[in-house]
C-alpha cells in the first residue's frame, strides 16, 4: 500500500516537472505590437469598428487588414496615438463606423424595468446586474458606454447620459504608452 502511494507521488512529481519544463520551453509570446495597440484602444467592446471587441480590432490593425480610423469611442485621440505608435499617417474617423461622441453611461429607470434580462445578455463587459423578472441596475464603474444595451430593451428604460470629466472620473494616460513614446524619442 505504502509503495503504491509512493509510486503515484513519484509519477506525479515526474509529470509535474515535465509539464513545468514544457510550459517554459514551449512558451509562445504574444505579439507585442498587438498588445500595445490594444492598450491604446478604449476597451468599450462596442463592435462599432466591425469587430467583436478591441482585441480582434487590434489584431486586424497589426496584420494590416484594416485602417486605424474605425474606433468612434476612441475618436481622434486614439487615431493620433495609433498613428504615432505605428508610424503611419493619421486619417479622419471612418463615418461608416459611427461618429465620435462624448463618454456616456447607461442608466436604467428602475421603476420601468421589467427584468427581461435582454440588456444583461447584450452587455459585453457585464456591467449590468439583475435577475429575471427583477429590476436591473448598472455598475457605473464598469459601464463603457457602448450603447449595446439600449436597443434590446423592450420598454425603453435605459438612457445614456453624458459623463463629464471631473476629478473623480478623469485619469492619466497609460504610463506604458508614455514610456513607449519616450523610448522612441531617445
Amino acid at each position: 500500500m505504502f509503495t503504491a502511494i509512493l509510486a503515484i507521488m513519484l509519477l506525479a512529481l515526474i509529470f509535474g516537472l515535465i509539464l513545468g519544463f514544457a510550459a517554459i520551453y514551449f512558451k509562445v509570446e504574444g505579439d507585442p505590437i498587438v498588445e500595445q495597440i490594444d492598450r491604446l484602444l478604449p476597451q468599450t467592446q462596442c463592435g462599432q469598428c466591425g469587430f467583436a471587441g478591441c482585441l480582434p480590432y487590434a489584431e486586424a490593425i497589426a496584420n494590416g487588414e484594416v485602417d486605424i480610423n474605425r474606433c468612434p469611442p476612441g475618436g481622434e485621440a486614439t487615431i493620433m496615438a495609433l498613428s504615432d505608435l505605428l508610424e503611419v499617417e493619421p486619417t479622419p474617423l471612418d463615418n461608416e463606423c459611427g461618429i465620435e461622441k462624448s463618454k456616456k453611461l447607461a442608466v436604467i429607470d428602475e421603476k420601468m424595468c421589467i427584468g427581461c434580462t435582454l440588456c444583461i445578455q447584450a452587455c459585453p463587459v457585464d456591467a449590468i446586474l439583475g435577475a429575471a423578472k427583477h429590476m436591473h441596475t448598472v455598475f457605473s464603474d464598469e459601464c463603457t458606454g457602448c450603447e449595446l444595451c439600449v436597443d434590446p430593451c423592450p420598454v425603453n428604460c435605459i438612457d445614456m447620459i453624458v459623463v463629464e470629466p471631473n476629478p473623480n472620473t478623469w485619469c492619466w494616460p497609460d504610463p506604458s504608452y508614455i514610456d513607449l513614446q519616450l523610448e522612441e524619442q531617445l
